[in-house]
């Protein structure tokens, strides 16, 4: 950590005087200096004079400006916009295939290659183009297909020149350039893979809520023309606005003007349908919502709401679910299947009637949202060309994706997703908790097995998901250039583009660390046993892995120009520290329990310990709130302490704590590493063992460790004495207030072979306590080749650290870094493989050393991926050495306690039985079954495995020689 520091103070160079990322992962075609043939946005004190005809669309008009007024930021000229014929000398010619005819006329004559474009959806070019007219010796040229195509690539050079598309939502700075160069060439984008790329904006009170209502008034168009300007910026093209206390198109009649003005295409949630909000219902609506027994002020409800928005770009969910996006009423599934078949039918006559005769070129959307996948998946059909939108569990995990014959439907398919959730098994929407490979992992599915039309992703309040929003709605865009094997080098471009290029590195490792710890377990569903203070150091390694991402991230902070710090606060310090501070929280609160049922001293310290982090978390809030004025006030007013059932605490709540009267003297209290137990036994608590260390083994040689605790208010002095010189204690004798940790190791070079036993006598305040150890010197016969050693009773093996793999049919187990909750995952790619034969796939091996012969247990701690695909599992094959693979399906059990577990966990935790017949060197092999299963540790339980939330740290590995 020091030399991590040192070398942030050491650096030479300042982020104010590195240039800026380019657009992520795309090639660089704004230089800072003139390059041949190239063409001068600024130079010498003097911009290029932009032009739009008049003709084009008025959203091309408003990008248009917002591009003048980015290149002024950057260099503080600001270009003259004009739509007159006077180009000027070097003008940035601006417009959209047959809406401009300055551009058609370039088209026409060959200037730029109209191909590329005609009938593309949101394609576009930039291009530097010589003699584009009389009297012009060069012109830069951004073409678009359609309207959107011209604005992305208006907002392309935006980002280009160095203005990020968090430029206002996350204060990211822009850097001054004296000059601005576009290099030769021709630059741009072709149609996306996915057709509509958006956000669903929900859960949005408090925080989203308090914060526009202070600073615009509302969720009016204000406030909405930045969220569209967002969504055009990252290239995206949908938006489902805010509902729970909002109605979109009524508390605001310029909201959809100017959303279709802007070019964003609007919808509403999976259970508004026909473009009316749920508010409107509650204002307006008479009777209830029920269409058996309400059917006719439905139907007229829903008229004026397409007629209201049938002048503008928008997506029509259809169906329907009960009032307050619950299940529809009624037992039986077949009856509402009935009823929903009507409703739809019901609802395409309207569209037809109100919007267009051809209800066939009218988006529809039917949601497949919890309940209403079964009623799909029971027989109800809607037509073609209606857009089945499958959705996740509402935890990133996909529920179900179209077959091949679905695939088929003119109307194709997409994907509702979470990055927020209010409901079973708890709420979660305070901060960003969602692991990019994860997400990557779960669309890249979503991709390949044809969910293309629609993706949709509910993002809560907006700002604390902004690193998510990005990456969801770039990998739409353009998912190729975001393979599995360049997330790092996304994260390395997205903090390159934000910060520059000198932390860029550490940037992006910190908010990749941050994205694996966070989603390990959501602060919401923490709790003071969630992690062991007893076994594996879990709690302090877990503590620790977040002191050290956020001392870390502290001395970036630190190292930053200041007009960079607010930013760096809120996509990085911030949720790093928030996420922290809540699970030492947590850890503390368990200490303070464990430790007041020992008796030690310091378990008030916990209690204060906690009650410091419970107001440092408050702090932390006012921090955010103050930040650039007080500009994103209300933005973190969501609680996330005190759970007690899937709703928010009204306000955070202190865990509860206890405290300790302490007698006056000292008396002596001692625990160790791997017992919740104290020695000598409380008054009353009588100890059932005796004081075992856990055992030390020659192979992964540990250290163990002995608490000496007061249970008392003096102070005393203790000696500590081993049974044995090969038995290391770290200090002999010392003094404790409240407690000191002895560590307990073993001098290999003297230590018996075999295995030896010995103990640690600790005597003070008139007390003694004898804590008893085995040291197992039984070295393991290398035989040169690479093998995990058994040890306390397991083998833990990182998925990624296989000792060797076979390919098979085409498929091939492969690494996905970053994924998962320790290291990394390894699955079967392609992902739309065929299902193998138990022990026909491709195969994965991991050679272990045993000391015994006996049964064992085999633990696959895997993602928590859905069996998306119908009438198939989610399935592996596992043996030992020779023995016959066993078929294990990841969701065997999957019941309603089991998923909640899993989504809790993060992963599932499959497991098969196996027996070895003798000591010695074995092999473990995986075999892939059904694509999809994301292995990322493997445990073998020889009997010794403890009760831990991420299971037993890996153990030692022999390396081939």
């Amino acid at each position: 950590m020091k030399r991590f520091i040192r070398s942030l103070l050491l650096a030479t160079a300042t982020v104010a005087l590195a240039p800026q990322a380019w657009a992520l992962g795309q090639p660089r075609y704004v230089e800072a200096q003139a390059t041949p043939g190239g063409f001068a946005i600024v130079q010498g004190g003097v911009a290029a004079r932009l032009h739009v005809d008049a003709q084009d669309y008025a959203g091309v008009q408003r990008a248009a400006r917002d591009l003048a007024a980015d290149i002024g930021k950057v260099t503080g000229v600001t270009p003259v916009l004009g739509q007159d014929t006077d180009l000027g000398a070097l003008p940035i010619l601006v417009g959209t295939l047959g809406h401009s005819p300055t551009i058609d006329k370039l088209a026409a004559e060959g200037k730029i290659d109209a191909g590329v474009l005609k009938g593309k959806w949101e394609a576009f070019r930039i291009q530097v183009v010589a003699n584009p007219a009389p009297g012009i010796a060069s012109a830069l040229v951004i073409a678009g297909s359609d309207k959107r195509g011209t604005i992305y690539g208006l907002y392309d050079v935006s980002e280009q020149i160095g203005v990020s598309p968090w430029a206002w939502w996350a204060d990211v700075p822009v850097r001054h350039r004296d000059s601005l160069y576009v290099k030769a060439g021709t630059y741009g984008e072709d149609p996306a893979p996915v057709k509509y790329r958006g956000i669903f904006l929900n859960d949005e009170a408090p925080a989203l809520t308090g914060w526009a209502r202070e600073k615009f008034g509302g969720l009016n168009h204000q406030f909405y023309e930045h969220v569209f300007e967002l969504i055009l910026r990252l290239k995206g093209n949908y938006l489902w606005p805010a509902m729970w206390g909002n109605a979109f198109n009524e508390d605001d009649p310029l909201n959809p003007k100017i959303a279709d003005e802007y070019g964003v295409v609007m919808g509403n949630s999976h259970h508004e349908p026909m473009l009316r909000s749920q508010q409107e219902w509650k204002r307006h609506g008479s009777g209830p919502w029920d269409y058996a027994q309400n059917g006719g002020v439905l139907r007229q409800f829903w008229s004026e709401g397409v007629r209201r928005n049938k002048d503008f770009e928008s997506i029509v969910t259809i169906g329907m679910r009960g009032d307050g996006d619950m299940p529809m009423t009624g037992d039986a599934a077949a009856a509402n299947t009935a009823l929903l078949e009507k409703i739809v039918a019901d609802q395409r006559q309207i569209l037809a009637k109100e919007v267009n005769p051809d209800v066939t070129q009218i988006p529809q959307i039917w949601a497949l949202y919890k309940e209403v996948q079964e009623y799909y998946e029971k027989g109800m059909r809607v037509p073609d060309d209606v857009t089945l939108l499958w959705c996740d569990d509402n935890w990133g995990d996909v529920r179900r994706l179209p077959t091949a014959e679905e695939r088929k439907r003119s109307g194709g398919a997409g994907m509702y997703y979470h990055f927020d959730y209010v409901g079973d098994p708890r709420n979660y929407k305070w901060i960003n908790t969602n692991s990019i490979p994860k997400v990557w992992e779960q669309m890249n599915l979503t991709l390949e097995y044809g969910a293309d039309r629609v993706w949709i992703v509910n993002v809560g309040d907006l700002k604390p998901m902004e690193l998510p929003i990005e990456f969801f709605l770039d990998y739409a865009r353009d998912p190729k250039r975001w393979p599995k094997e360049k997330l790092p080098e996304f994260m390395a471009a997205w903090a390159e583009r934000e910060f520059g290029s000198e932390h860029a590195a550490d940037i992006a490792t910190l908010v990749t660390r941050y994205g694996m710890l966070v989603s390990r377990r959501k602060p919401e569903l923490l709790d003071a046993n969630t992690f062991s203070l007893t076994d594996y150091r879990e709690a302090e390694r877990v503590v620790a892995d977040y002191r050290d991402l956020v001392a870390k991230a502290e001395a970036i902070q630190q190292a930053l120009p200041a007009d960079a710090r607010d930013a760096f606060f809120q996509l990085v310090l911030h949720p790093a520290k928030a996420a922290a501070q809540v699970t030492e929280l947590y850890v503390a609160v368990g200490r303070n329990r464990l430790y007041a049922d020992q008796g030690r001293a310091s378990a008030n310290a916990e209690a204060a310990k906690a009650r410091a982090l419970f107001q440092a978390d408050a702090d932390l809030t006012k921090q955010y709130h103050a930040l650039n004025g007080g500009k994103w006030d209300h933005m973190m007013d969501q609680t996330h302490i005190g759970y007690a059932s899937w709703r928010e605490p009204l306000v955070n709540i202190m865990p509860e704590t206890r405290e300790l009267a302490l007698p006056a003297e000292a008396k002596l209290g001692v625990a160790v590493e791997g017992s919740r137990q104290a020695w000598p036994a409380l008054d009353g608590k009588p100890v059932k063992d005796a004081a075992v260390l856990p055992d030390l083994d020659v192979a992964n040689k540990p250290s163990r460790y002995i608490d000496v605790f007061n249970r008392g208010s003096k102070p005393f002095a203790y000696t500590a004495k081993a049974s044995a010189p090969w038995i290391i204690l770290s200090q002999a004798k010392g003094t404790v207030t409240q407690e000191t940790r002895l560590q307990v190791a073993v001098d290999w070079a003297k230590a018996p072979a075999g295995v030896s036993t010995g103990s640690v006598t600790i005597t003070g305040a008139g007390g003694s306590v004898t804590v008893h150890l085995r040291a197992v010197n039984t070295p393991v016969p290398a035989d040169g080749q690479p093998a995990f050693i058994a040890a306390d009773g397991y083998v833990s093996m990182e998925a990624e650290h296989y000792t060797a793999k076979a390919d098979a049919g085409g498929a091939a187990w492969q690494k996905i870094p970053d994924y998962g909750r320790t290291l990394s995952g390894l699955a079967p790619f392609p992902v739309t493989s065929a299902s193998f034969a138990a022990g026909q796939g491709p195969r994965l091996d991991y050679r272990v050393y045993l000391p015994a012969a006996g049964p064992l247990t085999v633990q696959a701690i895997v993602g928590p991926t859905l069996n998306f695909v119908p009438g198939r599992g989610l399935r592996y094959a596992v043996a030992i050495d020779d023995e016959a693979p066993q078929v294990v399906d990841i969701l065997a059990l999957n019941g309603v306690a089991d998923w909640s577990k899993s989504v809790e966990d993060n992963a599932r935790k499959p497991t098969s039985h196996h027996t070895v017949a003798s000591a010695g060197y074995h092999t473990l092999h995986i075999w892939m079954v059904d694509p999809a299963v994301v292995l990322t540790k493997l445990v073998v339980d020889l009997g010794g495995v403890k009760p831990s939330y991420l299971g037993p740290p890996e153990s030692a590995r022999l390396a081939a020689r």
